[in-house]
């Protein structure tokens, strides 16, 4: 038993250590999430493939009681009529391809690998230079939200990558 007197800071240092394990936790969780429902997706545009994709989208228009003859509804019904199956399967396997990238890298958070911190730092810094546009383009809180939440995945995968650098530096000295 160690009755050595603990150094300054020893326990602010460990608690930081234990949230951002949890931080890392959540983002693989959330990462989880957005590949299993990109991969629902994939699996509902699979299900639409020799399907009359026109009378589905007249359908649904009728359904939410909208007008026809307006702008978005004819917008949907224009793409459904030009949609083929090809492009039904080509958009499926790319949504199957996003979302096992995003389960693999919930995997690697889950387990705190390196290799994860890196793809989830590098995959959210891609998105921010278009969200931050779009946030000045048009504001809205939802955007801000996005932009925030988005910056503080990057920031937490880069310090969690900069404290596994130190301990190893550590190590070795």
């Amino acid at each position: 038993m160690d009755l050595a007197a603990p150094r300054p800071n020893e326990g602010a240092a460990h608690s930081m250590v234990v949230n951002e394990h949890r931080a890392i936790r959540l983002v693989a969780y959330l990462e989880a999430f957005k590949g299993v429902l990109v991969l629902a997706t994939a699996a509902g545009l699979l299900s639409l493939v020799h399907k009359d994709l026109e009378a589905l989208a007249a359908r649904l228009i009728e359904h939410s009681h909208l007008n026809p003859a307006s702008k978005y509804p004819l917008i949907l019904v224009d793409v459904a009529s030009r949609l083929q199956d090809t492009k039904l399967v080509m958009l499926a396997m790319g949504a199957t391809a996003y979302s096992l990238i995003r389960l693999v890298e919930a995997y690697g958070l889950y387990r705190e690998r390196a290799w994860a911190e890196v793809l989830a730092a590098a995959s959210g810094a891609i998105y921010m230079p278009i969200e931050a546009y779009e946030w000045f383009k048009q504001p809205s809180w939802f955007r801000v939200v996005v932009f925030a939440v988005n910056a503080a995945v990057v920031g937490l995968m880069l310090h969690a990558l900069l404290h596994r650098r130190r301990a190893r530096a550590r190590k070795t000295a």
